[in-house]
């Protein structure tokens, strides 16, 4: 796994350079490398309360999505992904100051975790508290190499926050 990122970080680089120089860059699509932010191990992925927890997020169910990740970091209380999922479960049924230190948790689990720093910067929005999901935001930069969909996001709700004075929320993607 490490090998991999380490890979598509080189990958990368040479890429951006390539591309700073000037140069037509032809990527071949090579083996699918899931998004980190995204990822679940194949334990987790055996786990059927965190697939039903998934599956009430895509639904729209957060309160039930709520209680089935919860009684996945119950069992699991070192995944970082379902802590993730339960905060954005909570997030939205309404209630982001719950969820923030669930978000902590799976940073302080994870610090890389990308949806992790984007769903908490957005919850720091529903707050009113620009300047925390700015230092998500900072974080995602520095993640991403290049422009990430979780950067991405969060950039764009960050922009509609302020040009809207605060008075606008942001909303998530339908599913994490």
């Amino acid at each position: 796994m490490r090998d991999t990122r380490i890979r598509t970080k080189v990958t990368r680089a040479i890429t951006a350079g390539l591309l700073l120089a000037g140069c037509v860059v032809i990527v071949s699509p090579g083996p699918a490398v899931a998004d980190p932010s995204r990822r679940s191990d194949p334990e987790t992925r055996k786990d059927p309360q965190y697939a039903e927890g998934e599956k009430a997020i895509k639904r729209g169910d957060f309160e039930t999505a709520t209680r089935l990740f919860e009684a996945v970091v119950a069992r699991e209380p070192r995944n970082a992904d379902a802590y993730n999922l339960l905060a954005y479960s909570i997030r939205r049924s309404g209630n982001a100051a719950r969820a923030i230190p669930l978000y902590e948790k799976a940073l302080a689990i994870d610090p890389k975790h990308r949806g992790a720093h984007e769903y908490i910067g957005e919850a720091y929005l529903i707050l009113g508290d620009l300047p925390k999901a700015r230092e998500h935001l900072a974080a995602l930069d520095k993640l991403c190499f290049l422009p990430c969909e979780e950067y991405t996001d969060l950039k764009k709700a960050v922009q509609q926050y302020e040009a809207s004075q605060g008075r606008t929320k942001p909303t998530s993607r339908a599913t994490p």
